[in-house]
C-alpha cells in the first residue's frame, strides 16, 4: 500500500521511517528476454532455458540490472510524492546482488527512507532497500538509492 505525501515538507517528516513492503511480482522468462533485447545482454544464463537448466543455477536467472531496474516500480508502490514538479533518479551509493533471481521467482521490495536533505530547489532522499526473493535465504539485491524531488 502506497504512502502518499503532499509536498516537500511532508516528505521531510518521513526521514528515518520504514516505508514497508511492496507486493510480490513474478520475474518471467518473457521479462528477462525483453530486458536482454533492450540491453543487448543475451548471455545464455538469462535467455537459454535448456542450457541454463544444466548451468550453475539450475534455471535461467534474471540479469542483476533487471532486478535493480525493478526497484522503481516496486518503490512507487511504497511512496507517492505529490505536490512536486519533478522527480529524478539521482543514482546509487551502493548495490549488491547476494542471490540470483531464477525465472519464475517472485520478488518484492522492503524499504526505509534513511535520509531527506535539502538541495537547491528541492530535496534529495536516500532510500535503503532490499529486494527479497520469496522463500529465499538472501535478498536478490541490497541497495541505497538517491532521488531528488523539486518544488
Amino acid at each position: 500500500m502506497s504512502l502518499t505525501v503532499n509536498g516537500l515538507d511532508e516528505l521531510k517528516k518521513l526521514a528515518g521511517s520504514d516505508l514497508g513492503t511492496s507486493e510480490w511480482i513474478e520475474v518471467t522468462q518473457e521479462r528477462i528476454d525483453t530486458f536482454a533485447d533492450a540491453t543487448g545482454d543475451h548471455q545464455w544464463i538469462h535467455v537459454d532455458p535448456e542450457r541454463a537448466e544444466a548451468g550453475p543455477f539450475g534455471a535461467p536467472i534474471a540479469h542483476g540490472y533487471l532486478t535493480l531496474s525493478l526497484f522503481i516500480p516496486l518503490f512507487t508502490e511504497l511512496l507517492d510524492v505529490q505536490g512536486v514538479t519533478t522527480k529524478v533518479n539521482y543514482g546509487l551509493n551502493k548495490v549488491r546482488f547476494p542471490s540470483p533471481v531464477k525465472v519464475g521467482s517472485r520478488i518484492r521490495l522492503t524499504a526505509r527512507l534513511a535520509e531527506v536533505e535539502e538541495v537547491p530547489g528541492g530535496v534529495q532522499i536516500t532510500v535503503d532497500g532490499a529486494i527479497e526473493i520469496e522463500g529465499g535465504a538472501k535478498p536478490a539485491a541490497v541497495l541505497q538509492s538517491l532521488s531528488r524531488f523539486y518544488a
